[in-house]
Formats: C-alpha cells, structure tokens, sequence
C-alpha cells in the first residue's frame, strides 16, 4: 500500500494534469476559443435553462386529429374499393373511430367485407411478412362496419409521437438553437427545453404549426359566397398574404402532397422585390406536378397550407423542372419560418402547448452566482475543519479535493455535459461525499498510532482497514444514482451523473492520490510521529 513504483506515479500526475487542461476551455472566451482546436474548443460544460436562462414548453399531440385523419383516409378508400368490386350502398358515415357503410342488397355483404379487408395495414410486420391487421371489418345485416382495432390506435399513437419528436428536432435545429432537450413524458408529450432563446413566441409558432401543405385544384364552378360546397369540394379560408379572395373552393382530392417537397428556401422576387418562397420537389413529386399543370393549364392551383389557402395562381404552362415559388404579401421573417416549417416536414397532428416558463438570463447568471457561492463557501468550511482537526494529512485532504473539482469539471466537459441548479447541488455534494474517504482514512490512522504502532504500520493499516468501508460506502451510494438516472428525468439525471463522476474521481483522489501525497512526506522527513 505504500509503495508506489515510477510509472504510477507518472500516471497519477498525467491523470491530474489532463484533468486541468480538459477543464480550462470552461473559462476561456469566445475569442481565446476560436483560435483553438474545435475538438479541444468544444470539450466544456453547456449550462443548462435554469443557468442560461430560455424557454420551457411542454407539448401535447392532440391523438383526436390522428385517428380522425386515419377514419377519413378509410372513406376515400371504401369507396374506391366497393366501386371497383361492384358493391351498391346507399350511405358511407365517418364515425369517432369507424366507417359504416349501408349496403343495397344484403347478399353482397360477403363481397363489401373482402373488398374492405384491402383497406387495412399489417401492424408489427417484418420483411418475412406477418403482422395484425389494423382494422376489423364485421356485419350487421345491410350494414357494414369498418373500425381501428386497439392495436391500431396504440400504434397509431406511438407512430404519432415520434414522428413529432422527430419533426420538432428538426424544426427546433433550423432556428439555430443549441443544445435543445426533446424528450418524450408519458403517453403523448413531448418536452422541449431551449436555452439561450429570447423569443420563444417565435419557437411556439413554429412547434404549433401543423405545415401539412398540399396543392389542389380551385373548383371554379362553385361560389365560395354560398356558403356551401358541391360534393368532393370544401370551403378554405385564405390567408392574410392572399391579397384577392377572403375563400375559395377547394377540390378535397389531393393532387400533389406536400411530403414529396424536397427543399424551402426564402428569397426575394427580382421583378417585385417581395419576399416568396421558393420550393422543390422530389423526382416522384416533380413528375405528379409537371402532369398536374400539364393537363390543368389555365386553371387556379391552391397551395393549401393547414386547411388554409396561402395562394392559388393561375397555372398560364405546365411547370416541368419541379421547382415553384409561393408568393403572398410575406415579410422576411415569414418567409423563413414558412420555409422552415416546410423543409422539416409537417407534423402528424397538431400540438398544443400545455404548459410554459420562461427564464431569464437574469435570473440565470444570479442561479450561476449563487451555485458558486455555495460550491465555494462548502469548500472553505470543508477545508478549515480538515485542517483544524487532521493538520497536515487534513490540508492533503484539501488539495485532493481541489483535485475532485478539477477532474469532475473535466469529465463534465468531456462528455460535453449540461450543467443545471442541482448539477452544481450535485457537486456541492460530492465534496462532502469525496471528504468522508478522507476522514474514514485519517481516523483509522489515528486510531492505529494510540495502539502504539509505528508510523509506517499504523499508515498502512489505516489506508488498509479503510478501504473496505470506503468501497461499500461509495457503492451504495452509486446504486442509489443508478436509480435516479434510471428513472428520473431532466435535471435529476444530470444530479446522478454529477454525483456518480464525484463518487468515481473520489476513489481516486482519496485512495490513490493522498496516499501517495503521504508517502512522498513520509519517505522524504522520516517522522517519529504521525501528524493526526
């Protein structure tokens, strides 16, 4: 125990050093920073909302809109399929999570059931084939009955939540904002933290806007006055950029979705100079719309935007090269969300922010300087009753605790860590936690020298005897972090993280690092008596 052989004393200091230089990006400025490395740059601690200051929001997929866009895909498709088998009916309803349809003759209901067994999609398949179907399909005399099975809403519904998740990570990246938390809570939440970000209005229009756009044809026969529509066609309102029409007629048949878009991007017309936004599709999406404009020349091409009309030009030639350009009274700023929301993709259904705080960077630099504060003042008091109690072993104490700070910031950054308010109580912490070693040593030492061993002896039973209890201590105490890591969340993850990186690196310093401090003293002033 206390011999240490050259090359370990070489790795102790190596291990100590590398600890300090992976710690030192954490107080440099921007400036002193970008003329380093981007790999030694980057290795530091982000300070997390409750630091920083930004924007808390908690998002809920409203799972109605889900189903009801999955019962509404099923009437489009009933009717196709009982058209095309010949089946007579009389009425076809959309209920909450069901389709019925009213057969002419009875007889044919063996017909109308295998032809809307087509409807439905294999849930849990693999390349081998296999799955549960998601609809059930059952009669009752003339009436026939399609409806999503619970497998399917539960799919559904886990489908839904992320793919939102995905979307909102690629919207929330597009404004430039670093560091962003998304992560799920329950069954259809998403938490979304932003630090750093000063208008999170912007960020709550972007994340509550669906961006489900399609382009459909403008049903000229029909009066958006009316107040009615013909069958197969809606009444949409236009938006405040379409400067014309308050509402159009809109054919509800889709003629190319907005999914196969390709790339937004905002600019400015030459000849107007008002900002547009100019788009492109995909091969699959360019060849539908050059064959859309191609056969609808002369007539007006609605660009909908969530059931609302951003234009609706006049196709004057068909459009061949896949690209277009939307253009409606925009300013620069909403025609880079537009053209945001449009390369991220449009959301499975709407979300609606349930919950929000804000806080400032303020009230964040006070958290900052409260938290050092405190890790500063617990390291003062630490280190007086060290002293005060052990006197020279106390102030190696003191010096493997600095030592504790130092690599538990290094591995922080290294990891490229988010430090947060009980982050910094984490650490706060750990000193108390990394100190117990120490005393449990000292103690143990003290004990050994009033039995009248000698200084060697008694040094080496006590760093002996009280490496069991420090190993079980520090044990227990890391499987109770295991768990708060496991089944906590957000802040209390990153207390764990910060607790275990101090429990680990105490081992090191206490054990490893004071005892070659002691035995470095020990070997060089030949003592007749221990310092305790």
């Amino acid at each position: 125990m206390l011999y240490f052989s050259r090359w370990k004393i070489y790795m102790i200091v190596a291990i100590c050093v590398a600890g300090v230089i992976l710690m030192l990006p954490n107080f440099m400025g921007r400036g002193t920073l970008a003329a380093l490395p981007s790999w030694y740059a980057n290795t530091r601690v982000s300070l997390g909302l409750d630091l920083r200051g930004g924007s808390h929001l908690l998002l809920e997929v409203d799972m109605a809109t889900v189903i009801r866009d999955r019962v509404e895909g099923l009437v489009d498709g009933a009717r196709q399929q009982l058209r095309t088998a010949n089946v007579g009916y009389t009425a076809l309803n959309a209920g909450d999570r069901a389709v019925t349809v009213q057969l002419r003759d009875p007889a044919q209901a063996d017909d109308a059931v295998k032809a809307l067994r087509q409807l439905a999609s294999p849930i849990g398949a693999s390349a081998l084939g296999g799955g549960v179907p998601d609809l059930t399909v059952s009669v009752d005399g003339s009436t026939v009955t399609v409806a999503l099975s619970e497998v399917a809403l539960r799919d559904r519904a886990t489908q839904a939540i992320e793919q939102s998740i995905e979307i909102v990570r690629r919207r929330i990246d597009e404004t430039g904002v670093n560091e962003p938390t998304i992560a799920r809570q329950g069954n259809d939440r998403i938490l979304v933290q932003l630090p750093g970000v000063e208008d999170p209005d912007r960020v709550k229009r972007l994340l509550g806007t669906t961006a489900k756009m399609t382009f459909r044809l403008v049903d000229m026969n029909a009066d958006p006055n009316s107040g009615r529509a013909p069958p197969g066609s809606e009444i949409l309102p236009s938006t405040e950029g379409d400067r014309y029409q308050s509402k159009y007629v809109i054919r509800k048949k889709v003629e190319v979705d907005g999914a196969t878009l390709q790339n937004a991007t905002a600019g400015t017309n030459p000849q107007t100079g008002e900002w547009v936004v100019n788009f492109e599709f995909n091969t699959a999406g360019a060849n539908r719309f050059a064959e859309v404009t191609k056969q609808n020349v002369g007539r007006p091409f609605a660009i909908v935007l969530d059931n609302k009309v951003i234009s609706a030009p006049v196709i004057r030639e068909p459009i061949t090269g896949g690209r277009g350009q939307i253009s409606g009274n925009f300013t620069a700023a909403n025609a880079n969300d537009l053209s945001v929301l449009l390369r991220a993709g449009a959301l499975p259904a709407p979300l609606k922010v349930i919950e929000e705080r804000t806080v400032g960077p303020d009230l964040g630099a006070d958290s900052i300087r409260a938290g050092l504060t405190a890790v500063l003042v617990g390291f003062v008091m630490v280190c007086i009753y060290m002293i005060a109690c052990y006197g020279l072993f106390g102030s190696f104490a003191c010096f493997a605790l600095l030592i504790n700070l130092v690599l538990t910031l290094a591995a922080l950054s290294l990891l490229q860590a988010t430090l947060t308010l009980p982050g910094i109580a984490g650490v706060l912490l750990s000193l108390g936690l990394a100190v117990d070693a120490n005393i449990l040593i000292n103690e143990r030492i003290r004990e050994e020298t009033k039995k009248g061993r000698g200084v060697f002896a008694s040094m080496e039973a006590g760093f002996s005897r009280a490496y069991s209890t420090i190993v079980d201590s520090n044990l227990t105490t890391a499987i109770k972090m295991a768990l708060l890591f496991i089944f906590g969340t957000g802040a209390i993850k990153g207390f764990a993280v910060t607790i275990t990186f101090g429990i680990l690196i105490s081992m090191f310093t206490a054990t490893v690092l004071v005892r070659l401090m002691m035995v470095t003293w020990l070997r060089r002033t030949r003592p007749a008596a221990l310092p305790v």
